[in-house]
């Protein structure tokens, strides 16, 4: 597999001679890095310690790890192979609970491996070209996600963005960030305001990295700066990515968006949010209903081996936020922008 996650080229999953290499994204940008993953147990804790995240990014290596799964048992009889892709299947799983994009690809796998599961080479096989078609379609969404998006986005435009949601989350191209490549590709002058995204920097990390390799004008701010530059009239809009969406339109994603979704509000800036249909879980009903990610006090209380908290203060640090449907101007799929989407708008984005 040769997948091109930006246009210099840069392969944030790859997959080589039976192995999934991924770009450490915890080294970037002081290094580029990548880490190499032969089993299903190894994807798992490359997802679980963010050598990998993004929601599609996050689908593709649980994809490629059942995969990498079935290649170490085919050799194995019948019986045991469906014990251990089992057990695969439930470490991934287990992985990361907010960004339903794991749980898609596991199922789209899953009805792979059901149709050979007889044939354990067979099986193995079939499931490494399913995670190939899976992670091209990804890249193809992404695309059309952004052909959507830059429509709306006018010419000069001022965005912000929070979190990374470029090609490093994504097999390619990227989501929010891919809007915004679209808009450029179309000859637009685009500028962009990447947040920090506290705790765990991937917009100072990695946003700001992608969008310099790429020469598109970023800015870098605290997270708190947002409400101040939108009074000054200095933010002509925002986009950003989801985890999960559910079928009313409410909106997870990274711990933050919904801080900067009511200052949108409040300021009359519009708010857009860009993902796959893969992202929309229409078995939740409304926000409450999806899983929020609680992860450890050292990403709060201190950074790269330096700690500024005082010792054995509590620390709160929930990954992601829920943004109401209602405070979405746009929602951009693969299908086109859905304006202040709702349940009955999401629904028939999925015809039965």
């Amino acid at each position: 597999m040769s997948g091109s996650s930006d246009a210099k080229g840069v392969e944030t999953l790859r997959w080589r001679e039976g192995r999934l290499e991924l770009i450490d994204q915890r080294l970037l940008p002081s290094r580029f890095e990548y880490v190499s993953c032969t089993a299903a147990a190894e994807v798992a804790v490359a997802i679980r310690s963010m050598v990998v995240r993004g929601a599609p990014a996050i689908g593709c290596a649980a994809a490629f790890g059942v995969a990498l799964e079935a290649q170490r048992e085919k050799h194995r009889d019948p019986a045991q192979f469906s014990d251990g892709m089992e057990l695969a299947f439930k470490i991934l799983g287990e992985s990361r609970p907010t960004a339903v994009n794991l749980f898609w690809a596991l199922e789209r796998m899953r009805t792979v491996l059901a149709a050979n599961k007889g044939d354990p080479k067979a099986a193995a096989a079939k499931l490494a070209e399913a995670a190939l078609a899976l992670f091209a379609a990804d890249v193809e969404a992404n695309r059309a996600i952004g052909r959507a998006g830059a429509a709306l986005v006018p010419d000069g435009a001022r965005v912000l963005t929070h979190c990374n949601t470029g090609a490093l989350a994504t097999a390619g191209h990227g989501t929010a960030l891919g809007v915004i490549r679209s808009a450029r590709d179309q000859g637009k002058r685009i500028s962009v305001i990447a947040s920090e995204t506290r705790p765990y920097l991937q917009g100072a990390r990695l946003t700001a990295w992608e969008l310099m390799q790429e020469k598109i004008p970023v800015t870098l701010i605290t997270d708190n700066v947002a409400g101040h530059l939108m009074s000054l009239g200095r933010i002509d809009l925002v986009i950003v990515g989801a985890d999960r969406i559910a079928a009313n339109g409410d909106v997870a994603n990274k711990i933050g968006t919904y801080t900067v979704a009511v200052l949108a509000e409040r300021h009359g800036v519009p708010f857009y949010v860009a993902a796959p249909l893969s992202t929309i879980d229409i078995s939740v009903a409304d926000g409450a209903g999806i899983p929020i990610e609680e992860r450890g006090a050292a990403e709060v209380t201190g950074y790269a081996g330096v700690r500024w908290a005082p010792e054995g203060v509590a620390v709160a640090n929930p990954a992601f936020d829920i943004t109401p449907a209602g405070l979405v101007s746009a929602l951009f799929t693969e299908k086109g922008a859905v304006e202040r989407p709702d349940a009955a708008k999401i629904r028939a984005l999925f015809p039965a």
